[in-house]
C-alpha cells in the first residue's frame, strides 16, 4: 500500500465528542477538540488569484475553513460574523493576512435587511467588487416535539438562515460580473430532515430550491450558483445546539463513521468558484461522509 494513500475513516477522531452544551453562537476556543481548518494542511495553488469574495459566518467553522482556502488560492477575503464572535474573527484574519491577500472583518447581525444589504455594500467598497459570495451563516437549536417553537426563535432561524441570503444575494447580483460565482451552503437537513432541527431543516430545504432557482436565473447573465451541503460536521455550533446527549456518537452513524471537519468541506467551496466549475451550475455537492442526499 502506497503510503500516499489516506483511509478515510481514520483521518480524524473516529470517537464521539464529551458531552457539552455551549452558549450560542459558540467559539472556537470552547470548542473541544479545536476544529481543523486547514491551518496546517490546507496548499492553495493560484486558483483563484485576483477574486473578491465575501463570506458570511465567516469566523469558524465551515466559513472559516473556506476563508482560510481562498486566500491561499489568491482571494481576498472579506467575512462577515456576530460582533461577539470578534474573537474567532480576529484569528481568520491573521489567517488570510498570512497567505498574503487582503482581509476585511464586517461584524453585523444580517438578521435585519438593513444589516444584510449594509455588509454586502461595504464588502463591495472595501474590496473593489464582489466575484464571490458565499451565503454560509446558519443558526439551529434542537427543537422540542410537536413543533413547540417559539415564534421569536422561528424567526431568528428565518431571518439568518433564509431571508439574509435573499437580501444579499438581491443586493449583490446586479453588480456581479459574468464569471462570478455565489455558493450556497445548504445542508443533509435539507433532504433528510431530523424532527428536533424542524425549523433548521426547513430553511436548508428552500435554500436548495433557491440555489437550482436562481441558477436558471443567473445562467443567462454569466453567473454561476450552486450549493453546499455539508453532513454531521464539527464546529461551534454543534456543542451550542443544546446535544450534550448526543455528542459522543456526533457522526458515527455515516458510512465513514466518524464527524467531518470544516478543512474537509473547503475543497468542495474552491472548486465551485473556480475556472475548474465553468459548466457546473445549480448543483448541489454532497459533503456528508457517505450519507445520501
Amino acid at each position: 500500500m502506497t503510503d500516499r494513500l489516506t483511509d478515510p475513516r481514520t483521518k480524524y477522531t473516529t470517537g464521539g465528542f464529551a458531552a457539552d452544551d455551549q452558549e450560542q453562537p459558540g467559539l472556537t476556543s470552547d470548542t473541544v477538540p479545536r476544529p481543523d481548518h486547514g491551518e496546517s494542511s490546507y496548499r492553495g495553488s493560484d486558483r483563484l488569484r485576483g477574486r473578491r469574495a465575501l463570506i458570511t459566518g465567516g469566523d469558524s467553522g465551515i466559513g472559516r475553513a473556506v476563508a482560510i482556502a481562498f486566500a491561499r488560492e489568491g482571494a481576498d477575503v472579506a467575512i462577515n460574523y456576530l460582533p461577539e464572535e470578534e474573537e474567532d474573527a480576529r484569528r481568520t484574519q491573521k489567517q488570510i493576512e498570512d497567505a498574503g491577500v487582503t482581509a476585511v472583518l464586517l461584524p453585523a447581525d444580517i438578521t435585519t435587511e438593513e444589516a444584510a444589504t449594509g455588509v454586502v455594500k461595504d464588502a463591495r467598497d472595501a474590496l473593489g467588487d464582489i466575484d464571490i459570495l458565499v451565503l454560509n451563516a446558519a443558526y439551529q437549536k434542537q427543537r422540542d416535539e410537536d413543533a413547540a417553537i417559539e415564534t421569536s426563535e422561528f424567526d431568528r432561524v428565518m431571518h439568518t438562515n433564509l431571508y439574509a441570503p435573499f437580501w444579499m444575494a438581491r443586493t449583490a447580483l446586479p453588480e456581479m460580473e459574468p464569471g462570478s460565482s455565489v455558493i450556497v451552503t445548504t445542508s443533509i437537513q435539507a433532504f433528510s430532515p431530523s424532527p428536533g432541527l424542524l425549523d433548521y431543516a426547513m430553511t436548508k430545504a428552500a435554500l436548495a430550491a433557491f440555489v437550482q432557482a436562481l441558477a436558471e436565473q443567473q445562467g443567462p447573465s454569466g453567473i454561476r450558483v450552486n450549493g453546499v451541503a455539508p453532513g454531521p460536521i464539527w464546529t461551534p455550533l454543534i456543542p451550542a445546539t443544546g446535544w450534550p446527549d448526543k455528542l459522543p456518537k456526533f457522526g458515527q452513524d455515516t458510512p465513514l463513521g466518524r464527524a467531518g471537519q470544516p478543512a474537509e468541506l473547503a475543497g468542495a467551496y474552491v472548486y465551485l468558484a473556480s475556472e475548474e466549475a465553468s459548466y457546473v451550475s445549480g448543483a448541489i455537492l454532497a459533503v456528508t461522509g457517505g450519507k445520501h442526499l
